[in-house]
C-alpha cells in the first residue's frame, strides 16, 4: 500500500479526474498473505484467541481489494498468481487495458511478503544459497530470497484523464509489448533448452512491433539456480544469434534477492532506471564464468550506454514464461 501511494503521488495523477469505472487495479502476487496466517495459527495455539483480522490480508487478492477501495476503483480489478512471473504479467496485461480501450488508468505491479512456510519451501527444494545469489557464476547454487513491492501508474498516450504523468511531464517509460508461453516440462525446473523461453520473447517483440536489433539490454530472471540460468541463457541466443554476446545482461535478483511474486515488477523499475539514467547495474558475486552461461552479465561493476528498449524476463515455477519490453519515451 505504501508503494501504491507513492507512485500515485509521483504520478501527479489527479484520481477524481477519472472515472470511477474507468480506473483498473492489475497486481501480481507470489504467496499472498500467507505471513498473517501463519501468525494466526500461531495466536490460536499460544493464546486461543487469534486476531481475525489477521485473515483479512490472506487471500491472494486482498492487496488488490484493499488498493481498489483505497482509491475508490470500481473497474476491472485482478490478482495475477503465476509464481515469480506474476507481477510481470500484470504489467503487461495492464498495458493491454490500455491499447485496448477497456481503462484510462491501471494501477499495476506487485508485491511480496516472506514467511516461514516460503524459507521451509525453498530449503526443501535445495534452491537456496548459503551465500549471496550468484547468477550465472559456474558456482552457482541456487537463490537468495527477498521481499518487497513496485508499483506503476499506467496511462494511455490520448487519455482521459487530467493531471496525469504525461500531462505534466513526469511519465518514465512505455509498455510497448509482452509476451507470455508456457513450457509445459515441470512443476518447478525449467525446460532446459530454453524454446519456450524464446516463444516468449518472440512474442513480446512481435507485440512491440521490434526487431531484435532494437533491444538494448536485457533484465534477465537470472536467480543463480544452475538450471534457470542456463535455460535463460539458452532462450537469449535462439532470440538473439550472435547479437546475443553484444547485449548487456544483467540480474537484479543478485543486488536484492528473489522477491518472487513482485520480483518482475521490482525488475522493471530496475530496467526503466536504465531507460531513464543509460546506467545498467551490474551482476553481482560473478566471478568463475560458465561455459554454459556465456554471455555479458555485466559482472561487479555497472555499465553505462543509451537505452532505448529493454528487454525483462521473468520464469516462473510451472514453466510461466514473461517477457516485457519498455521502451524510453
Amino acid at each position: 500500500m505504501a508503494a501504491a501511494h507513492e507512485a500515485l503521488r509521483d504520478s501527479g495523477l489527479d484520481l477524481g479526474s477519472v472515472p470511477s469505472g474507468r480506473m483498473a487495479v492489475v497486481l501480481g502476487c507470489g504467496a499472498g498473505g500467507l505471513l498473517s496466517g501463519e501468525i494466526f495459527k500461531k495466536q490460536m495455539f499460544d493464546v486461543k484467541k487469534p486476531r481475525p483480522s489477521l485473515l483479512v490480508p490472506f487471500s491472494a487478492s486482498a492487496f488488490t481489494d484493499c488498493l481498489a477501495m483505497a482509491i475508490g476503483s470500481r473497474g476491472m480489478r485482478a490478482t495475477i498468481a503465476t509464481a515469480c512471473s506474476s507481477s510481470a504479467t500484470a504489467i503487461g496485461l495492464a498495458g493491454e487495458l490500455i491499447k485496448k480501450g477497456l481503462a484510462d488508468v491501471v494501477i499495476t505491479g506487485g508485491s511480496e511478503s516472506l514467511s516461514e512456510t516460503t524459507f521451509s519451501g525453498f530449503n526443501s527444494l535445495r534452491a537456496v544459497d548459503e551465500e549471496p545469489c550468484r547468477p550465472f557464476d559456474r558456482e552457482r547454487k541456487g537463490i537468495s530470497l527477498g521481499e518487497g513491492a513496485a508499483i506503476f501508474v499506467v496511462e494511455g498516450a490520448t487519455g482521459a484523464c487530467d493531471m496525469g504523468a504525461l500531462r505534466s511531464g513526469r511519465a518514465t517509460a512505455e509498455i510497448a509489448g509482452y509476451g507470455l508461453s508456457a513450457d509445459a516440462y515441470h512443476i518447478t525446473a525449467p525446460a532446459p533448452d530454453g524454446a519456450c523461453v524464446s516463444e516468449a520473447i518472440r512474442l513480446a517483440l512481435v507485440d512491440a512491433g521490434m526487431e531484435p536489433a532494437d533491444i538494448d539490454y536485457i533484465n534477465a530472471h537470472g536467480t543463480g539456480t544452475t538450471a534457470n540460468d542456463s535455460a535463460e541463457t539458452n532462450a537469449i541466443k535462439l532470440v538473439f544469434g550472435k547479437r546475443a554476446y553484444d547485449i548487456p545482461i544483467s540480474s537484479t535478483k543478485s543486488l536484492i534477492g528473489h522477491c518472487l511474486g513482485a520480483a518482475g515488477a521490482l525488475e522493471a523499475a530496475a530496467s526503466i532506471l536504465a531507460l531513464q539514467r543509460g546506467v545498467i547495474h551490474p551482476t553481482l558475486n560473478y566471478k568463475n564464468p560458465d561455459p554454459e552461461c556465456d554471455l555479458d552479465y555485466v559482472p561487479g561493476k555497472a555499465g553505462y550506454k543509451t537505452v532505448k528498449a529493454v528487454l525483462s524476463n521473468s520464469l516462473a515455477f510451472g514453466g510461466n514464461n514473461t517477457a516485457l519490453i519498455l521502451r524510453a519515451l
